[in-house]
């Protein structure tokens, strides 16, 4: 059986490919895609040959194997519906929409454990940006935001706005979000930050907060983060800058105000939350918020697979002009 996938070819660069799919085998399902979300953050760091080629793409996800080289195909954020079962699959799958880690594809199979069945409540589009709650979940986590607490999230693209919404439900005494698009400062306020502002407005609004987040992707933005923060302060590193190199001030209030950088990634859970916390509650707890998020503010483009050389295009050459780009099939 055939379908189309989608393949990173070089760099700014990508094709769509006839590719053959095995299955359903005896234990998969067989899965037809209607939507696919389009991360503006790793994706477009291999749209542009900005990962490092000797890095694994993703080891705890079975459909992102090998290394970042073309090439190659890539994405994670899948929703279709399930169309036929293996044998040993029971047929009440059949039907079903799902949601997997899967790269951009028209049809695909996967075991069953491999899957995650979606609430009826959710829509199919919004479910696409289940990992980027799951990856919001995560930086919440490492934040450990506390009691009256001044947090500052820098970037307002779609995973700061996703983090933004579920920092806000803590009882902060501010939540500032710093974004240099007006629009996108907009829509933190809608997410619920109390207060956001242009990068070149940070000293007029922020001094000596206890927590920055940075989730802009641009390495640089770093030296902002470790200004704003006290003593003792911390700064959660989201962001992966794949290539990308930036000279970072360590040498003065960093080491005086002994201030601690803390490494999120959505791959691992934090050790010490591992006695509590597992990637089965974490991604319970992302599809309980991912209910309560408004996806439809966030997704800005919704464009055709079959035009997805446009939507890489897109972000690339117009990032202010787009949150979410959703593909449809």
């Amino acid at each position: 059986m055939s379908a189309s996938a989608l393949y990173f070819t070089g760099e700014r660069t990508v094709e769509t490919r006839e590719v053959e799919v095995d299955g359903p085998g005896p234990d998969e399902l067989l899965i037809e895609t209607e939507f696919s979300a389009v991360s503006a953050g790793t994706e477009l760091l291999v749209y542009r040959d900005e990962t490092p080629p000797e890095t694994a793409v993703d080891e705890t996800i079975e459909s992102l194997g090998g290394e970042f080289s073309y090439p190659m195909q890539y994405g994670y954020a899948t929703v279709g519906h399930v169309i036929d079962v293996g044998p040993a699959v029971d047929t009440d799958w059949i039907g079903k929409c799902v949601f997997a880690f899967n790269p951009h594809q028209t049809r695909f199979s996967a075991p069953p454990s491999d899957v995650v069945e979606l609430p009826q409540q959710l829509t199919a589009d919004g479910a696409a940006l289940l990992p980027t709650v799951e990856t919001a979940t995560n930086l919440t986590l490492d934040t450990d935001p506390r009691l009256d607490e001044q947090v500052v999230v820098f970037g307002a693209g779609v995973v700061g706005l996703c983090t933004t919404r579920l920092l806000s439900e803590f009882p902060l005494a501010d939540l500032v979000v710093v974004d240099p698009i007006e629009a996108r400062r907009a829509l933190a306020a809608q997410f619920g930050a109390e207060t956001v502002c242009h990068p070149e407005q940070l000293d007029e609004y922020v001094t000596e907060v206890d927590v920055a987040v940075e989730l802009s992707g641009q390495p640089d933005v770093l030296d902002d983060a470790i200004d704003v923060v006290g003593y003792d302060g911390r700064v959660v590193v989201g962001s992966w800058y794949g290539t990308k190199r930036a000279p970072i001030d360590l040498g003065g209030r960093f080491h005086r105000h002994r201030i601690e950088l803390v490494s999120s990634q959505v791959s691992t859970i934090a050790p010490q939350l591992r006695g509590r916390w597992d990637t089965d509650r974490r991604m319970d707890t992302a599809l309980h918020w991912l209910e309560r998020i408004d996806t439809d503010a966030l997704i800005t483009h919704r464009i055709p697979f079959e035009d997805a050389e446009g939507a890489y295009k897109l972000l690339d050459e117009r990032p202010e002009s787009a949150i979410q780009v959703v593909l449809t099939y």
